[in-house]
């Protein structure tokens, strides 16, 4: 595989580095200080070992079988084991890109020093990065406490046993790495269980989900300034010093962007707004907005955290010699922030749809009904109320909490967990939803502007995005099938904006 080098040093990876490597084929490398940090932890899990220390999941069975001690004999034993007896996932197979992702979060962890793995296995994890070996997967298997069902699959594969994808085909894990010029992981004390035990899929999939809200993000505020030239919308909504009379969370950002994004328009004159106050819809944009701004930069900040640090259990402290039992592994606070973004996006979604409905009631918005060209002898955008319906309660629904702890596990003992793999994953649900939802608003307010004739006295922002709706989509002079139109659009507001 081919794409720049990103290095893993004394600098940690960034949320932008995964995606990078996840997505566009970056490759990783690990720089000396990482290494010196992932050797340090693992000459004291090899001292401690040769010393006879009781250490779980070292010389204790896992789980409940915590009381279980191990035999010296059956040390090594034990760790191949671990993959396999934690391979027990369900469902389709994972995506590429979030394979990629939970594998660079994983070593991610184990550069951080905590683990006490063996320089081989995370140099093993690194090279099959590299060269494109992806095990298959199951998506469905995790309760958030660690998602060891993912990684035991992981590890299962990249020791030469299971099905991975190289090179675009799905073929048995011995194949793959023989055609990848690499050899199966060879587990030693320890690394069976320092590979499963972290929340990779959880962080990396994060990752993956916030590069996709930054994008929707600005395309949504595109579709909102168009909107407001289509609506012609009071822009008191985002007069800086009615924003900054009470600054909310990321409302003043809000306004700020959506007055670059209208400089120039014709709506700045005096009296070009049809209203002295518009719909909630359009008048609360950097309230909603600000509030999705504001959960966005708590999910980055908590993901941030997960992918930098270490939340092994046991986590090693080598410079004090310790070997310590915690719950590092919760993810409560990530999960809570990810539940929160769902919802942010939901209340987003609910204003883009009572937009899209306004823009095409001709007593609301002054234009002709579901903006058809040809008046009522013509459907218009009537029928794509529907999925515009559908889809926003979809996104309600999906927005609804689930992290409550699920049952307990493993003998009582696993008795509290986050269920953040799903939380991230209903998320991203949402954020596909959305999409279609901004690609309606872009394709409804561009055929607005056009109806109200105020194409050539809107703003800067809005002018780029009315060209990028029209490359893709032509005018509706009559009615014709819309879904391509749709999809169109909609991929378009998957990648960064132009």
């Amino acid at each position: 595989m081919t794409g720049r080098m990103i290095l893993l040093d004394a600098r940690p990876l960034g949320v932008a580095d995964v995606a990078e490597i996840a997505r566009r084929n970056a490759r990783l490398m690990l720089g000396e200080e990482a290494m010196r940090r992932i050797r340090t932890s693992r000459a004291l899990i090899e001292h401690l070992t040769g010393l006879g220390k009781p250490m779980y999941g070292v010389t204790t069975g896992l789980g409940a079988c915590v009381d279980t001690p191990l035999a010296q004999a059956d040390l090594i034993a034990f760790q191949h084991s671990v993959p396999l007896s934690h391979s027990m996932g369900i469902g389709p197979a994972l995506p590429t890109e979030a394979v990629r992702a939970m594998m660079t979060a994983r070593i991610s962890g184990m550069a951080a020093g905590g683990t006490g793995t063996s320089e081989r296995v995370v140099m093993g994890l690194v090279a099959a990065l590299n060269a494109g070996v992806h095990p298959v997967i199951p998506t469905w298997g995790s309760i958030g406490a660690a998602d060891l069902a993912h990684l035991g699959h992981m590890a299962r594969s990249l020791r030469g046993d299971g099905e991975a994808e190289f090179q675009g085909r799905i073929m048995a894990s011995s194949e793959a790495l023989a055609l990848a010029g690499l050899e199966p992981l060879d587990l030693r004390e320890k690394d069976g269980h320092a590979i499963i035990v972290a929340n990779s899929l959880s962080t990396g999939t994060a990752c993956l989900c916030l590069e996709d809200v930054a994008h929707l993000i600005d395309w949504a505020l595109a579709a909102v300034a168009l909107n407001y030239e289509a609506f012609r919308s009071s822009l008191t909504a985002i007069d800086e010093d009615a924003l900054a009379a009470r600054p909310a969370f990321g409302q003043r950002e809000i306004g700020a962007r959506l007055r670059a994004e209208l400089a120039g328009s014709g709506l700045w004159q005096d009296k070009a707004a049809r209203r002295l106050q518009d719909p909630l819809s359009y008048r609360c944009v950097p309230q909603v907005w600000g509030g999705l701004l504001n959960a966005f930069e708590q999910a980055r900040l908590a993901t941030e955290i997960e992918l930098t640090h270490s939340g092994d259990n046991p986590l090693i402290l080598a410079e004090g010699e310790r070997v310590i039992s915690n719950g590092n592994f919760d993810l409560t606070a990530m999960t809570l922030a990810w539940e929160q973004l769902g919802q942010a996006l939901a209340h987003c979604a609910v204003g883009t749809a009572n937009r899209c409905m306004k823009l095409m009631s001709p007593i609301t918005a002054e234009l002709p009904r579901f903006l058809s060209a040809r008046g009522g002898s013509r459907q218009g955008y009537a029928e794509l109320q529907k999925p515009l319906s559908a889809l926003e309660a979809e996104i309600r629904h999906l927005a609804n909490p689930m992290s409550l702890s699920p049952l307990a596990v493993s003998d009582g003992i696993e008795d509290q967990s986050s269920m953040a793999p799903r939380v991230v994953a209903k998320t991203a649900e949402i954020i596909e939803r959305m999409r279609y939802l901004v690609a309606m608003e872009l394709i409804f307010a561009a055929t607005g502007v056009e109806l109200r004739g105020v194409v050539d006295s809107m703003g800067e922002g809005p002018q780029r995005s009315f060209a990028a709706v029209r490359a893709l989509v032509s005018p509706l002079d009559d009615d014709r099938e819309m879904s391509t139109d749709m999809t169109r659009v909609a991929r378009m507001v998957a990648g960064p904006r132009y």
